[in-house]
């Protein structure tokens, strides 16, 4: 839903100009120097990035599901650890409390994440638990007004920047799946609290992972997310979907750019007398991606209206996500062959975006939890 379609245009053409002006020339530097320049996010908070998704009393745009992923179309096209430094805020690492916080949590923390000031990470993933993550193995034990956490999360986004964590933390050893599990907002400087190196990457230079370790860490007990134990899981599911959606649209840009760069390149390289934009074969992977890359706008808009009219979108998220993700590396690895031997050089950037995309068919949920998720929603509405 948009609410106000010209305010609306002013944001797109704002997000628009500043990737085109600000980001895109600073891609290289970005992959070179595995470092978002300071400038650059005081930028983006200038411009509202990290509180696009906080409700306006906080000091955000509050901006519905259908407006979030125009804003993403734009900002996907250019270089995704762009994204990434406003994505743990805005997305998966602020919504539990948007959605489930109490109003204390709300407006304690939501004002300093609407401006950027905290960025917020999200603390799910485990060594020995990842797709499966109700089986996560991180405890928090009460001992009067705190919980004792202990335990290390894995792969963790933003971490090295970030102020808090959304943390997922199992509450009741007696409870080995979901409904033992509880939400926490951690402060990143609490003690007990420590960090491994950086994650080498293959690809997605600027954007920052590595292991957050837990130890003895004591947490107060008005920091669990909705004051209430065992609902942690239910929580992160909600996020997620609200995540998988707007990942698919981060999807679409990128292949936006990767397409639009692919077809600037045939329509100038020329062989046998002519641009390589005239052989067929050159069209066919020209079209097909356009194709795909319309089919998963199409469904991100789809799934995002559908959820602003308060629909159960888990389907719809997971087939969003699945689709455009699975998309964005089909459109990646075709404009690398329609660059030929120049699209295997650093020169052209192709390659980079071709490693950049291969983890959005990961992150969020594998293309393979996808397909459990959409197959066993199916069975669900069947069954019924």
């Amino acid at each position: 839903m948009i609410r106000d379609q010209e305010t609306m245009n002013v944001l797109l053409d704002n997000v628009a100009r500043f990737v085109r002006e600000r980001l895109v020339p600073n891609e290289e530097r970005v992959a070179e120097t595995d470092e978002i320049p300071a400038d650059i996010v005081d930028d983006m908070k200038a411009l509202g990035l990290f509180g696009l998704t906080i409700p306006e009393q906080y000091g955000g745009l509050d901006l519905t599901m259908e407006e979030e992923v125009l804003v993403m179309f734009e900002l996907g096209k250019t270089s995704p650890a762009f994204r990434s430094i406003i994505g743990t805020t805005v997305g998966i690492g602020s919504q539990g409390i948007v959605i489930d916080g109490t109003d204390e949590q709300k407006a304690k923390w939501l004002p300093k994440l609407a401006s950027g000031a905290t960025i917020a990470s999200f603390a799910l993933t485990e060594p020995e638990s990842g797709s499966d993550a109700a089986s996560l193995k991180t405890r928090a034990v009460r001992d009067g007004d705190h919980y004792v956490v202990n335990g290390t999360k894995r792969f963790i986004t933003n971490a090295p920047q970030a102020g808090i964590f959304t943390l997922m933390a199992r509450t009741n050893p007696d409870e080995p799946r979901a409904s033992g599990i509880s939400a926490f907002i951690v402060e990143a400087d609490t003690p007990g609290i420590s960090f491994g190196k950086r994650d080498r990457k293959m690809g997605q230079k600027g954007a920052h992972t590595c292991d957050v370790i837990f130890e003895n860490c004591r947490v107060p007990a008005h920091n669990v997310i909705g004051g209430k134990e065992g609902v942690g899981f239910k929580t992160a599911m909600k996020v997620l979907d609200k995540g998988r959606i707007h990942i698919a649209a981060i999807c679409v840009g990128v292949a936006q750019r990767v397409l639009d760069d692919a077809l600037r390149y045939a329509m100038e390289r020329k062989q046998f007398g002519q641009p390589i934009a005239e052989f067929q074969l050159i069209q066919a992977m020209l079209a097909d991606s356009q194709t795909e890359l319309y089919a998963a706008r199409c469904m991100v808009l789809d799934a995002a209206r559908k959820r602003d009219a308060g629909e159960n979108v888990s389907t719809e998220a997971s087939c969003a996500k699945l689709f455009a993700s699975e998309m964005c590396g089909r459109v990646a690895d075709r404009a690398v062959q329609i660059h030929g031997g120049a699209g295997y050089m650093a020169d052209y950037g192709v390659e980079r975006f071709y490693r950049d995309v291969r983890l959005f068919r990961i992150y969020e949920g594998t293309s393979q939890i996808q397909q459990i998720v959409i197959a066993r929603n199916m069975m669900r509405a069947a069954a019924r």
